[in-house]
């Protein structure tokens, strides 16, 4: 008796591991050439992110195109929801470092250090604090102002892109494009009022262990916003040039997971950094 097999899809050699390869050493470079203050730095990090930015689309497009033409169902589209799956996991994990590392710092080394008066006298007790002698100087950035209302905007865009998902699982197209315009219009409002809430602070990154932690945690946020506004333009995009149907939309589906998880994220952040 033969062993059933599963048809696998194995794509054919691809040069676009290269070429992002060369792209990312190219702007590694050119990072290492700023630092360095050496003028051709810019212009080489410039160069780099160009390369890696057509590395992106081209391989994208090779994929979307195997995927128009039927080649990724089956056991590769069950590979993509896990691979996907276990890339959100990776990101909650990264995420639940910064939030332990706030932890550690509000609830346990802040008391112990303002008690024990040993590694640094002057150290505030209460949060939040920058360290010695500048607490006075920190004001944290209010709960109720641009947190609250980009909180509303981010639970309003959850609820923008599961519309579009309803929509697009009905066959309305009209309204899944419309849900998806809303979700990438509200995502890059929010990154505005956050860019405008960093220009309005009292306080840097270098405000000791509040101000890291603080930047640290809506940095990366706001920088994971920024890719789901990108990812959702290319879904949307897709979405215009019909790409999707009720039965096949797993890239769809893949973004809304990844935006869910931005948006749980935030919730955590407005409650554990801005609230208390």
């Amino acid at each position: 008796m033969q062993p059933r097999t599963v048809p696998y899809y194995l794509p054919p050699p691809s040069y676009w591991p290269i070429v992002g390869s060369v792209g990312l050493l190219t702007l590694a470079s050119g990072f290492v050439l700023l630092l360095a203050k050496a003028a051709a730095g810019p212009w080489v990090m410039t160069t780099g992110a160009a390369i890696f930015a057509y590395m992106l689309f081209g391989w994208f497009a090779t994929v979307i195109r195997e995927s128009q033409a039927g080649k990724l169902d089956g056991q590769v589209d069950t590979s993509f929801r896990w691979g996907m799956v276990w890339f959100i996991f990776s990101e909650v994990m990264f995420f639940a470092g910064f939030f332990g590392a706030l932890f550690y710092a509000r609830n346990i080394a802040g008391p112990m250090l303002a008690n024990a008066q040993l590694l640094w006298p002057g150290y505030g007790a209460d949060w939040p604090t920058s360290g010695p002698g500048l607490k006075e100087s920190l004001t944290p950035v209010a709960a109720w102002g641009i947190p609250a209302i980009n909180t509303l905007i981010l639970l309003s865009s959850g609820a923008t892109v599961t519309w579009a998902h309803w929509s697009l699982k009905r066959g309305q197209q009209a309204q899944l494009k419309l849900g998806l315009a809303l979700t990438i219009a509200l995502g890059i409002l929010f990154v505005g009022l956050q860019a405008h809430e960093y220009l309005e602070a009292s306080f840097s990154i270098r405000s000791g262990i509040y101000g890291a932690t603080f930047y640290m945690l809506t940095g990366f946020h706001g920088a994971h916003v920024t890719l789901g506004v990108i990812m959702l333009s290319a879904i949307l995009g897709r979405a215009l040039a019909g790409h999707f149907t009720p039965a096949r939309h797993f890239a769809f589906e893949a973004v809304s997971w990844y935006w869910h998880f931005v948006d749980v994220v935030w919730l955590l952040l407005f409650v554990f950094v801005y609230w208390l």
